[in-house]
């Protein structure tokens, strides 16, 4: 490994919901949470803020950290890279207007670059609804810090 990516992700949580995309990056479909990767020259919550603004044009508010993978993980694209990821609590400034799909992987090609968000009900969120190894573990934190805060899912 050379090099370090950094990746910003936001929880945004709504009526019970946990806001995900779906993607088509590479060849690969996967989903994960709304965000994406560092650049030179910014900091954690300006990276999460510009992704957020590029893929959905919302500007939101970045909260606290809530996670950071304890574990070295090898990306899925660039074996030379070490991946750390870094979840935030996020909340629109704004009305949350998205286009929103029901479906998974909602679309007409297999095309890259493509992306829809969804909706995951937090009583149907399983490590399985990720299709990438950090994201999958941060699943039971967050299940396990909404019941600690008596949180009904």
């Amino acid at each position: 490994m050379n090099r370090f990516n950094i990746r910003v992700y936001g929880i945004y949580l709504k009526d019970g919901q946990l806001l995900v995309t779906d993607e088509i990056r590479f060849g690969m479909k996967m989903t994960k949470l709304p965000g994406g990767g560092l650049e030179f020259g910014e900091g954690l919550a300006a990276a999460l803020k510009r992704e957020w603004q590029e893929e959905m044009n919302l500007e939101i508010e970045v909260g606290d950290v809530f996670y950071v993978n304890p574990f070295l993980q090898i990306s899925a694209f660039k074996q030379t890279d070490e991946v750390l990821c870094h979840y935030f609590w996020v909340k629109p400034l704004a009305p949350f207007n998205v286009p929103i799909t029901d479906k998974a992987f909602d679309f007409e090609t297999d095309e890259d670059d493509q992306q829809r968000f969804r909706w995951i009900p937090l009583d149907q969120l399983t490590e399985e609804s990720f299709t990438f190894p950090i994201d999958r573990s941060m699943v039971p934190k967050l299940k396990a810090h909404l019941l600690d805060k008596n949180l009904q899912f």
